[in-house]
C-alpha cells in the first residue's frame, strides 16, 4: 500500500527538492524512497524508472525557470530585458542549484528515438520550448535578423548558462576580481554582441 497522499506529483516535487539538497545526480528511486518514507517499489507506483523520474524532475524545474524567465519580459526591450532575464536564471540557479543543474544536464530523449521514451518526455518538451520561446523573445526584442536568431540565441545562452555553471562550481573563486563584479560587464558585452547582430543577417 502507498503512503496516504503521495502520487506522481508529490514525487517529483520532492525528488527536485532532493535534488537541491542532494544534487541532482544524487537523486535515485532508491534514495528518494528513503526520503518520502516508502519502499522503492512504492515508487513504481507513481514513476516508471530512473530515466522517468530523471525527465520529469527535468520537465517541472524547466516549468519553474520559465516562470521565473518570464516575470523579465515585462522589464522592457533590448539591454533591460537582457539584464532582467539573465538575473532571473542566475537568481534561480543561485537558490536552486540542484534544480538548475536538471535545466542544463539532463538529456532528453525525442520522443520517436525509442519505443521506451518514459512517459515524461512530452512534458519535458514542452517545458523546454518554453525556455526556448523566452530566450527567443529576448533576442527579438533587439531587433536580430531572423537568419541570425538562432545563433543570437546559442550565444546568449552558451555565455549566461557557461557563466553561471562556472560559477557554481567555484571556478571562479580562486581569482580577483570576484564573480560577482564580472557579471555585469559580461552581459553588457552581450548587449552590445546583440546589438551589432541586428542588421547583420548570418549567410
Amino acid at each position: 500500500m502507498g503512503r496516504p497522499g503521495l502520487n506522481r506529483a508529490a514525487v517529483i516535487a520532492a525528488a527536485a527538492d532532493l535534488a537541491d539538497e542532494l544534487g541532482f545526480d544524487a537523486v535515485t528511486i532508491s534514495v528518494l524512497a528513503r526520503h518520502l518514507g516508502v519502499r522503492s517499489p512504492t515508487l513504481y507506483s507513481h514513476v516508471t524508472g530512473a530515466t522517468d523520474l530523471r525527465t520529469a524532475v527535468t520537465a517541472y524545474v524547466l516549468d519553474e525557470l520559465a516562470d521565473a524567465t518570464s516575470a523579465a519580459l515585462s522589464a522592457g526591450e533590448s539591454r533591460d530585458l537582457l539584464v532582467a532575464y539573465a538575473d532571473a536564471i542566475r537568481d534561480f540557479a543561485r537558490r536552486s542549484p540542484g534544480r538548475y543543474d536538471a535545466t542544463t544536464r539532463q538529456r532528453i530523449p525525442p520522443p520517436l528515438e525509442a519505443e521506451s521514451a518514459p512517459p515524461s518526455t512530452d512534458d519535458a518538451i514542452t517545458a523546454g520550448r518554453r525556455n526556448a520561446a523566452i530566450a527567443l523573445a529576448v533576442v527579438r526584442s533587439y531587433g536580430v535578423v531572423e537568419t541570425s536568431e538562432t545563433y543570437a540565441v546559442r550565444l546568449m545562452s552558451s555565455l549566461i548558462h557557461g557563466y553561471i555553471t562556472l560559477e557554481l562550481a567555484g571556478t571562479f573563486a580562486h581569482s580577483e576580481p570576484p564573480s560577482e563584479a564580472t557579471w555585469p560587464e559580461v552581459i553588457e558585452d552581450l548587449d552590445r554582441t546583440l546589438a551589432r547582430l541586428a542588421g547583420s543577417p548570418r549567410t
